[in-house]
């Protein structure tokens, strides 16, 4: 497509520009060449002429012919530099004094330039000079002029480079515009392809990279990274979707049976006991909805405000508040909070965070058992450690924790959400969860980015 119309690609055009922009510079360069090396040294020259030919012009007018003659032979006798011309031509075409091959025959112009033949080295050579031509009384003709083949041979160089110069910066500069293109549009299509593969539904396409590191590669480094993050959330959505018409299966079944039995029941008691039963189901369902929604809300909406947490006392009141749950089953609850933590981020939402790690090592320590909360500042972050010695996860299992409605064996307890949220919270504040072996139980790692 590229090569049917070569105008639109982007690369060529700003190639042509640079081309354009390029040729411009080197003929402002070599204008200015021009005029320092070649205008101004002319008008030089033509001031020095104007001075020579008036004093000529006056010693004429003064003392007659022959004072002129000597005057242009002392001249052509003292010149230093520029070798001086002159002819005098009497008003019958006779040639009085000259010392010049050759020269217009026909009055012309008062100031030119003029390649003029000259016996200076004894044979005939061609010089390039400039000019005046007078009349004088008498019906005398006068020519004098100083010698500018150095200039005239600069001028032609100056005109020949720049002739020379343009053509070839257009030239290659067009060839490399072609060639750029070329490589440009090859890189250009490996990523519409993989664009095309998306729009057609396949998710699976990437960018390949040819590891030179440039900046394509980094380009189609990150495009794929945004593909592999569009195929997991699309995967998720998937599960999702399946796994909430899974979940909400079991608790429509129970409401409906409640509500059908409801309907045939006179007996108040039974009536209050089927209502409470069924408004049970009704917010087991709203507390999953919330759940989904506001897990929905953490991984697509803004970022979160930045503001100054306090985290040291946040940790402090997350485990007061799950003391009391801990002494009903036996549990020991130990805290290890160093003072002063601060990190940046949404303190709801943290608090929300720590609360689900600790209401599941309260759930699945043994009753008799222990928990661990902890807190260190450590290499530029702080850790938060939520440890446990129940059964643990396996290590195989770890990482499907975080999914949604995951439940290990099919846990009757809860919706499987809890880590989900913990995960999509961790996420939004730049940090870093994993689970490991607390030998026995599970060890849940945190790690905050400390603020500025």
């Amino acid at each position: 497509m590229i090569w049917r119309n070569p105008l639109r690609s982007l690369t060529l055009r700003l190639t042509l520009g640079y081309m354009a922009v390029f040729t411009v510079s080197v003929a402002l360069m070599l204008g200015l060449t021009f005029v320092a090396g070649v205008w101004q040294p002319l008008r030089q020259v033509e001031t020095t002429i104007r001075l020579q030919s008036d004093a000529l012009v006056a010693t004429y007018d003064a003392r007659g012919r022959d004072a002129l003659i000597r005057a242009l032979e002392h001249r052509r006798a003292a010149a230093i530099g520029r070798m001086p011309y002159h002819v005098l031509i009497a008003p019958n075409g006779a040639v009085v004094a000259a010392n010049l091959a050759d020269w217009p025959q026909v009055r012309g112009p008062e100031w030119r330039r003029y390649e003029f033949g000259t016996y200076a080295t004894g044979a005939e050579e061609e010089h390039e000079a400039v000019v005046r031509d007078l009349a004088l009384k008498g019906g005398y003709r006068l020519l004098v002029g100083l010698d500018t083949e150095d200039l005239d041979e600069r001028e032609d160089l100056i005109v020949e480079v720049l002739s020379w110069g343009a053509g070839m910066s257009l030239a290659l500069g067009l060839l490399g515009g072609l060639v750029m293109t070329f490589a440009v549009s090859q890189r250009l299509e490996s990523i519409n392809r993989a664009a095309r593969a998306v729009i057609a539904g396949d998710l699976s396409g990437r960018v390949a990279l040819r590891g030179s590191g440039d900046d394509f590669d980094q380009l189609s480094a990150t495009l794929n990274q945004m593909l592999e993050r569009i195929e997991g959330l699309v995967a998720s959505i998937s599960r999702v979707s399946d796994n909430i018409a899974h979940e909400l299966r079991t608790p429509l079944t129970r409401l409906r049976a409640e509500l059908e039995e409801l309907a045939g029941e006179d007996d108040p008691e039974t009536i209050r006991a089927r209502s409470g039963a069924a408004l049970d189901e009704v917010g087991r369902l709203q507390s999953m909805f919330e759940a989904l929604l506001r897990i929905a809300r953490l991984e697509s909406g803004p970022a979160l405000p930045k503001e100054q947490v306090d985290l040291s006392a946040l940790l402090e009141d997350a485990a007061e508040l799950y003391a009391p749950a801990a002494e009903e089953k036996g549990q020991v609850m130990s805290s290890d909070i160093a003072p002063g933590l601060n990190i940046e981020g949404d303190p709801d939402l943290i608090f929300q965070m720590v609360s689900n790690l600790l209401d599941n090592a309260v759930k699945y320590a043994p009753n008799g058992g222990s928990l661990r909360l902890s807190a260190v500042r450590e290499l530029g972050g702080v850790t938060v450690m939520v440890a446990d010695d129940g059964p643990g996860v396996p290590a195989a299992d770890r990482q499907r924790v975080f999914e949604r409605f995951y439940r290990r064996n099919n846990d009757p307890n809860g919706f499987g959400l809890g880590l989900s949220l913990v995960a999509a919270a961790v996420e939004r504040h730049g940090a870093k969860i994993t689970l490991t072996d607390a030998e026995p139980g599970l060890r849940v790692t945190v790690r905050f980015p400390e603020a500025v």
